[in-house]
């Protein structure tokens, strides 16, 4: 399985150049002096917890956008960002199951964007300002009006409204820009933080949690020699878009190479992939096992031993690790060979109340015999004559094509996700949470040709980690992966998109329509 890249097995339109050979050409060559991240000490800052936000039930939130400074490393001077409320991450938001929650996000970021914007693409066109925000909290079941519409943006001196009922199961959610266009720039410049639910049985559960949970929010960037962001760029001027972007400077809660100080005895994290395009897999060095306890959608329903974890941008893990017997030793969080941050675990041991019960909830699959529609949607990516990418769209279809999914308030269904490219896709879909069926292998070169699925392999359920609820999953290079999906809680338009950030902006991402 190829996680990520840039081969596109599809025909292109030419655009740009000569009449024989139409692609843009490099007029750009320079690139800043770039930040070595090894060079640096680690383990030496202790990890940022960001701030907390709590509402009492219809009481309301005002967080403000706006452009920071942050020291991502003690020998890194202070780091441009724009962030919620000063910080990347922003603030932790906490919520509890069905009680409403109000939220003032007010634009105070400056009229010009330090990123660079390409024109070209759908959203950003010539004209449309440089700065624009709207909110949209990942995993939410919210009325369409309070969903982040990608086209719902406002601009600096502005503020927006939106109202979260809370009707849903407690789970780790997160808030970030879905602005159209700019989106995979605002993430990168810092907006995002996290959204956790909570409610009375996940509180009965008795797991850890105060100063023994906490978040663990994952994100790559690419720095320059005195510590500012570096967005690359295709090397055109006026069309900048590159298909992916990878850092070597791995971020924890908005530090680099941190340090927590643990006592011996069990910890929560609430892990969030906030890259724009980066895999994370995840394990402690020496391969010591953990426990995942929940996925996007809350808690599994049992706890499931892993030794290691593959994490895709917008997806989410609830893990807990035990340090009991550990006391007085250090252990990293790896990232393959490379090691995110560390954990140094207190001599002795400490009397430890938590626990992880043998089963945390009940949660029983979907069946296949419950939909009432199936719909087949293909994943495309395009290139040029010199296998430059230049698009990516969902079932063949642009932005701003006739909405093509209307599924039914209270209807379930099967979302066949025919994946034609070589890259891994994480297929999110707004509003609705849903359960991997399966995924099965198939030849592409045929469906190419004659539109006809002949699968290659059997069917293969997801693993245990996978089989709870989801609301954004991995969608494998030559594979059709099948999700199980019920529209629950509101009429409206909502998006569906990949969680490649550069993906979504060029044009994977498609909206769908709930109808009564």
């Amino acid at each position: 399985m190829r996680a990520f890249g840039m081969a596109m097995p599809m025909p292109a339109h030419a655009q740009g150049g000569s009449s024989l050979c139409k692609h843009p050409v490099a007029d750009q060559t320079s690139v800043p002096r770039l930040l070595d991240p090894n060079r640096l000490t680690p383990f030496v800052d202790p990890l940022p917890a960001p701030p907390v936000l709590r509402a009492t039930h219809g009481a309301s939130l005002r967080v403000v956008m706006r452009e920071s400074e942050q020291r991502l490393h003690r020998d890194l001077p202070p780091t441009r960002l724009w962030t919620y409320q000063g910080s990347m991450p922003g603030p932790t938001i906490e919520a509890r199951s069905g009680e409403t929650l109000r939220i003032e996000w007010s634009n105070g970021l400056p009229a010009r964007h330090f990123l660079p914007i390409d024109h070209h693409i759908c959203g950003a066109e010539p004209g449309t300002p440089e700065v624009r925000a709207v909110v949209h909290v990942h995993g939410a079941r919210v009325p369409s009006a309070d969903d982040g519409y990608p086209t719902d943006w406002f601009v600096p001196g502005q503020s927006r409204r939106q109202t979260f009922p809370n009707r849903q199961d407690a789970a780790t959610l997160w808030y970030h820009d879905h602005t159209m266009g700019i989106e995979r720039l605002n993430l990168y410049a810092g907006l995002y933080g996290l959204y956790l639910v909570r409610d009375e049985h996940e509180l009965s559960l008795a797991l850890p949690d105060g100063e023994h949970e906490l978040p663990l929010v994952l994100s790559d960037r690419l720095l320059t020699e005195d510590g500012q962001l570096y967005y690359p760029v295709s090397g055109v001027s006026d069309a900048p878009w590159v298909p992916e972007v990878f850092g070597d400077a791995m971020l924890v809660n908005g530090a680099l190479l941190p340090r927590l100080d643990v006592r011996a005895r069990r910890y929560r994290f609430r892990v969030l992939n906030a890259a724009n395009g980066r895999f994370f897999r995840l394990s402690l060095r020496g391969q010591r096992p953990f426990q995942q306890i929940g996925s996007d959608q809350g808690l599994l329903a049992a706890p499931v031993t892993q030794t290691s974890l593959f994490l895709a941008p917008g997806e989410r893990a609830d893990l807990v690790m035990d340090f009991g017997g550990m006391g007085g030793t250090d252990i990293e969080l790896m990232n393959d060979a490379l090691p995110l941050m560390r954990f140094s675990v207190a001599p002795g041991r400490e009397e430890d109340p938590s626990r992880v019960p043998v089963v945390l909830r009940e949660l029983p699959r979907m069946v296949e015999s419950t939909a009432s529609v199936t719909r087949t949607l293909t994943i495309d990516e395009y290139a040029n004559c010199v296998s430059e990418p230049m698009l990516m769209l969902l079932d063949g279809k642009h932005w701003h094509d006739p909405v093509s999914e209307k599924p039914k308030l209270g209807s379930t269904e099967v979302w066949s996700l025919v994946n034609l490219t070589e890259d891994t896709h994480p297929i999110h879909l707004h509003l609705v949470r849903f359960q991997i069926l399966d995924r099965r292998p198939f030849d592409v070169d045929q469906y190419l040709s004659s539109k006809t699925l002949r699968y290659t392999g059997p069917a293969q359920p997801p693993p245990p980690h996978e089989a709870g609820w989801k609301d954004t999953a991995q969608v494998y290079p030559g594979m059709v992966t099948r999700y199980i999906i019920r529209f629950e809680g509101y009429t409206g338009r909502y998006v569906w998109h990949c969680h490649l950030l550069e993906h979504a902006s060029n044009e994977m991402m498609r909206p769908f329509e709930v109808i009564a």
